[in-house]
């Protein structure tokens, strides 16, 4: 069986939030990109694997623990994918349900086994703001990056994604053209658009073209529609100016990166997409403390934990903002009534009373978004704009 990776989407969450089999099996680890650090990856994750076992013998002994190891087990003996790890690794399972996911940030080891998922981690990626996509171009290939303010990996395109001209366009493709192949993606139909007089530059425009069209619309339906998040291109500056007139992705910035992203390191090309995105997601943090500033002036906000949570309950809240890595060593014991437990923060099972409200503001319809301490626009490490 061939492990398919998952994106972490908002629905992959909700979707996590409707499993009501048990057990929940939750596990988190560090991975490594480069060898020789990833070597060791395959082991830690065996021996978590390990981990996985004892518990579902301790806590769930008549449950069909093999069964629930097999996929498990087909992981740690992918040796393509150990070959190929970004910098975390999320392992979900459930009777019939099995979920890998990469991580753009580093987690720590975790093995939880519970009722339900243990999402906070998931949750604090996709729901941080600085989140963004780079698609990169030649004359010869496309790769496609997600990245934050700190780091760029590389996005693992699935079988059947044409990754150049050859394989996008096919038999359609002008003779001859292979030894100036570009990049490819999946989307359904395309146009043949015939212009010029049969000459070699016209037909290859004409093949750049529908290629770029083609890629256009693949990397919408597959990952920017879905994802919602912003676009950058980086390519040649004749590359921009082709690729824009055939694009109907909105989420694809004006501005992009002109330059062969084949000359440059990963690293490099994080920071060329950093120095784009970084005044997009200041002012976009700006924006959003004045607007909860002036709700709260209107009697529409709150940086009050209790609240919060009181118009989390009535569905009230519309957006709240949680300051990223804070934790109060409390939860909510009964996320209907909002009565609290003290929790012992060394014991992940629990989770914080943040993450708590943050879930709940989720399953209410409203919105979570977790933001820098110094971006902040409270004190409280909360800060919530109501509906009404």
């Amino acid at each position: 069986m061939k492990i398919k990776l998952k994106l972490l989407t908002k629905e992959l969450i909700s979707e996590l939030l409707t499993i009501t089999v048990s057990p929940c099996i939750s596990l988190y680890m560090p991975t490594h990109r480069i060898h020789p650090e990833n070597i060791q990856d395959p082991i830690r994750y065996k021996n978590l694997v390990k981990q996985v076992k004892e518990s579902l013998i301790e806590k769930y002994p008549n449950a069909e623990i093999e069964t629930l190891l097999e996929s498990f087990e087909t992981l740690a003996h992918d040796e393509d994918f150990w070959n190929h790890t970004s910098d975390g690794l999320c392992v979900l399972a459930a009777p019939a349900f099995f979920e890998v996911i990469q991580l753009q940030l580093p987690v720590e080891e975790l093995v939880i086994i519970e009722e339900s998922f243990h999402s906070k981690p998931l949750r604090q990626i996709l729901q941080s703001e600085d989140r963004y996509q780079v698609l990169a171009l030649t004359q010869d290939t496309i790769h496609l990056y997600e990245g934050n303010r700190h780091s760029l990996i590389e996005i693992k395109l699935p079988g059947g994604f044409p990754k150049t001209v050859s394989e996008a366009l096919g038999d359609e493709l002008t003779e001859k053209h292979s030894t100036v192949a570009s990049y490819g993606g999946v989307g359904s139909g395309s146009t043949t658009i015939h212009h010029g007089h049969g000459g070699k530059k016209d037909e290859v425009d004409n093949d750049a073209e529908r290629f770029f069209r083609l890629t256009a619309s693949a990397i919408y339906d597959n990952y920017s529609n879905p994802l919602g998040l912003p676009l950058l291109l980086a390519a040649l500056p004749e590359h921009h100016n082709l690729f824009k007139q055939v694009n109907k992705n909105p989420f694809l910035l004006a501005e992009g990166i002109e330059i062969n992203p084949q000359a440059v390191t990963i690293e490099k090309l994080a920071e060329l997409s950093w120095e784009i995105m970084q005044p997009l997601y200041l002012k976009k943090l700006e924006l959003l403390a004045e607007k909860f500033n002036q709700a709260k002036s209107n009697g529409l906000g709150s940086e009050t934990i209790d609240e919060v949570i009181e118009a989390a309950e009535a569905s009230r809240v519309d957006t709240v903002f949680i300051e990223a890595n804070r934790v109060i060593a409390k939860r909510l014991r009964n996320k209907v009534t909002g009565t609290f437990e003290t929790a012992d923060t060394t014991q992940p099972v629990l989770d914080d009373q943040l993450d708590d409200i943050g879930e709940l503001v989720n399953k209410m319809g409203g919105t979570v978004i977790i933001i820098p301490k110094e971006q902040m626009p409270s004190e409280t490490g909360i800060a919530a704009i109501f509906r009404y």
